[in-house]
């Protein structure tokens, strides 16, 4: 049986990561390779040098964030704006969420529209959200560990969040599970009065 170290060395060569582009310019999904073997599983979580030949995006990570919650909580349309708006590169623990980046960009031309995407523990994929869009998930597990990279420092007073359920997004959110909501996200306002980004 190969020690990891001569089972990573073996392995280096070969693509680390996958990436998908979304319905979204900018959002893109990204499948780590994983190596498995009857001990479990080894794989890159983040690599600066693979993300950047894979996705083209040069950016620098500042702050790692994970939350857990429960089945049904939904936390976002959440962003930050102005020198500390953030990109995150969202992954999932444990669990499975729908997991979701709305376009602020009103220079985009998939300004308002939406993406969404399954993520899960077992299938290791990944989200990249760049800066100018909002982003929230809704747990579809008993739990979920969300983790979760951002390319600026939370700042309380640049962050806005957008209604999660605003009728001018039409968000596809899974049936059959009732959102709980923080006071905040619950008070959040419709995208009409969103602050956009250029």
């Amino acid at each position: 049986m190969l020690g990891i170290v001569e089972f990573l060395h073996q392995e280096q060569d070969q693509t680390i990561v996958h990436v998908e582009e979304t319905e979204l310019s900018g959002v893109m999904m990204l499948r780590p390779r994983v190596h498995e073997d009857a001990r479990g599983y080894f794989m890159e979580t983040y690599n600066e040098t693979e993300f950047v030949r894979a996705t083209g995006v040069r950016e620098r990570f500042v702050q790692d964030n994970q939350s857990r919650s429960c089945k049904g909580v939904l936390r976002g349309l959440h962003y930050q704006v102005g020198n500390n708006a953030q990109g995150k590169l969202v992954r999932v623990v444990a669990g499975r969420i729908f997991d979701v980046a709305v376009d602020l960009r009103r220079s985009s031309a998939t300004f308002g529209g939406w993406a969404g995407r399954y993520l899960d523990a077992h299938r290791h994929a990944q989200l990249w959200i760049p800066a100018g869009f909002a982003h929230g998930f809704l747990v579809l597990s008993d739990l979920a560990d969300v983790a979760y990279k951002t390319t600026a420092p939370y700042d309380p007073d640049a962050e806005r969040s957008v209604h999660f359920a605003d009728p001018e997004i039409a968000i596809g959110w899974p049936t059959g599970v009732t959102p709980t909501l923080s006071a905040r996200d619950a008070a959040a306002g419709p995208f009409s009065e969103a602050e956009l980004f250029p």
